[in-house]
């Protein structure tokens, strides 16, 4: 154990001695603060903004005039996307997903007005957040501090008598790693806990148990993160004859892992699942609906079939007999209907959405890269499924309120002025404002369950290289 410490103390001198590598912690030191800066101050402006204007669209709702409930059904609300407390750290696809969705009866609208819809263009080329620097950047640190590690020691001859005088070559890799995992966890991931103690100093509003126990799942995620790249590095350096060598190899590696494969993933999968349009999404729907009936067709079978069996339902021959507006009635099971539909396309198409991700997800048991970026996006609110699950609240909060103004104008209205007559405004007033249930940590995860696996398996691996591996190194 002593010989370890002292490799792992050698490891941190040598480190610290080295001036490019003191040069290179100043430069990204300042990027993570630079880019924490921006990450928080986009947030707590676009929540301000999102905050400001769902206050706004709440008041002129509750504020229209006397309506026919159907008219306010379609008249329609605008609800907003806050940005999740981590957000900051990782934007995910945050940028490129939509903020804000109008709810109106009969139609079910995507989520629009994206920060990349309105950028200049540079935004496809990626945002420059902690979450990036730590993910890509962070490694090449690791590559460059470590790549002589052993193979200098190797070239110069001072490995041969390293062996020799009785030190394992398990306790040098061993020593090794570790030396350079705790010097790159004790200055980055020191870093990320000190900027976000000030993040949640300056904004205690965002900090609850479930930010914490994010936070604290997040920060794991990527100490194992460097540590697999710090492991990675001394093993390529073991087996290279000479530094130069290693740094190359280790180069190449980056990107191969960092680029070209999470590349090569999402083209793959979208070529073996190929995902509709959005015109074909929305022509699908009306085919299927043109299928079942259209209640606008007095002719209509469906519809037809449905009035008798309401008219048999209450003993009477006329709809004019009926205790309610029929009209109401007939909208409400109309609403039901398109409502099955799109929830039924909407789900076959998040399906092939996961089975394109589902390829990244695999590439993980052998590149950690797009294992750290799915749980990164995951623990933090930022990836697809969440964004899915804020389209499914609305989606279930739109039919509701629907529905609830289709009672109204079958219980309230009376059937000769089904389209004229006026409810007073205090009515609309009774409806419950919609608020997101956020979901927890766990929920997150379970979302990312092949993912979670190849974590696991990371960190298996890791222990069993140290427990039965590197019994020798070749000289």
């Amino acid at each position: 154990m002593n010989s370890i410490k002292n490799i792992i103390a050698v490891e941190w001198k040598n480190i610290i001695r080295t001036k490019t590598a003191m040069v290179l912690i100043a430069v990204f030191a300042v990027l993570l603060l630079f880019s924490a800066f921006i990450g928080i101050e986009n947030k707590v402006e676009q929540n301000s903004i999102r905050q400001k204007y769902q206050e706004q669209v709440h008041d002129d709702y509750v504020n229209q005039p006397d309506r026919n409930p159907h008219r306010v059904s379609h008249y329609g609300y605008l609800v907003f996307r806050e940005r999740p407390a981590l957000s900051f750290f990782e934007f995910g696809i945050e940028s490129f997903a939509g903020n804000s969705v109008f709810l109106e009866a009969h139609r079910q609208n995507t989520v629009n007005l994206s920060e990349a819809g309105f950028s200049n263009g540079m935004l496809r080329f990626g945002e420059l957040s902690m979450a990036l620097i730590l993910q890509l950047l962070v490694p090449l640190f690791i590559f460059f501090i470590g790549y002589g590690t052993l193979a200098d020691l190797k070239s110069n001859g001072v490995l041969k008598i390293m062996l020799a005088q009785g030190i394992s070559a398990k306790k040098l890799i061993w020593g090794k790693t570790l030396g350079i995992f705790s010097f790159t966890t004790a200055v980055f991931i020191g870093a990320v806990l000190l900027i976000f103690t000030i993040a949640f100093a300056v904004y205690p509003e965002e900090l609850t148990t479930e930010v914490v126990m994010r936070s604290i799942f997040a920060v794991g995620l990527y100490t194992l993160y460097f540590f697999i790249c710090s492991w990675v590095t001394v093993v390529v350096s073991a087996k290279s004859s000479r530094g130069g060598t290693a740094l190359i190899c280790l180069i190449v590696l980056w990107m191969l892992c960092g680029i070209i494969l999470p590349k090569m993933a999402q083209n793959i999968g979208q070529g073996i699942y190929p995902a509709i349009s959005k015109l074909e999404f929305e022509t699908n729907i009306t085919e299927d609906l043109e299928k079942v009936g259209d209640s606008h067709n007095p002719d209509d079978v469906y519809y037809n079939r449905f009035k008798a069996k309401t008219l048999a339902e209450f003993g009477v021959n006329d709809v004019k007999d009926l205790p309610f507006n029929y009209v109401g009635h007939l909208m409400a099971e109309g609403e039901r209907i398109t409502t099955e539909l799109y929830r039924a396309h909407f789900d076959e198409l998040i399906t092939t959405y996961a089975k394109q991700n589902s390829i990244a997800s695999y590439l993980s048991f052998v590149n950690p890269y797009p294992m750290l970026r799915n749980l990164s996006m995951a623990v933090t609110g930022t990836d697809m499924a969440h964004y899915i699950d804020f389209q499914k609240q609305t989606e279930a909060y739109r039919y509701k309120q629907t529905q609830y103004f289709n009672e109204l104008h079958k219980h309230e209205i009376d059937a000769e002025h089904s389209g004229t007559q006026r409810l007073d405004k205090s009515r609309f007033k009774e409806r419950e404002t919609f608020q997101y249930n956020k979901r927890g940590l766990f929920w997150a995860l379970s979302n990312q369950f092949t993912t979670l696996f190849a974590l696991f398996f990371w960190a298996i691996l890791m222990m069993s290289s140290f427990a039965f591996g590197f019994k020798k190194i070749k000289l």
